[in-house]
């Protein structure tokens, strides 16, 4: 199983940027997906999940209603539309995967020890 994050660059405050995690084999019918940043200095933050449960996304509240989680299977990639982007929202995005159902993820604490882990792509907000 493999995480490949991409799609990461250069946005001034308020753009978007759309961010694509490449899985393998059959990650999306076993384990969530999401979205774990860590920017400089700080603690890995949880951003955003999906899985196949009734309730399949979850975000994090400094990202609801900004971000967007979207899951195309036939592709095995999870992708993270970004809108309204912010400078504290400068990080390098990993792609993870594990089991706990994405609804708990918020729960986890912390995310250091997820299943499977990505390198990831760095983000920049900046004028």
């Amino acid at each position: 199983f493999q995480l490949q994050a991409s799609g990461g660059g250069l946005v001034q405050p308020g753009g978007s940027l759309r961010l694509s995690c490449a899985t393998s084999g059959a990650f999306l019918d076993y384990y969530a997906v999401g979205w774990v940043r860590q920017a400089p200095g700080k603690e890995r933050e949880w951003v955003s999940c999906i899985d196949e449960s009734i309730t399949p996304t979850s975000y994090a509240e400094s990202v609801k209603g900004r971000f967007t989680i979207l899951r195309d299977t036939a592709k095995n990639t999870v992708y993270l539309q970004m809108n309204s982007l912010e400078p504290e929202d400068t990080a390098v995005y990993h792609c993870a995967a594990d089991g706990t159902a994405c609804g708990s993820w918020n729960l986890l604490a912390d995310y250091y020890n997820m299943d499977f882990w990505g390198e990831g792509t760095l983000v920049t907000v900046s004028s």
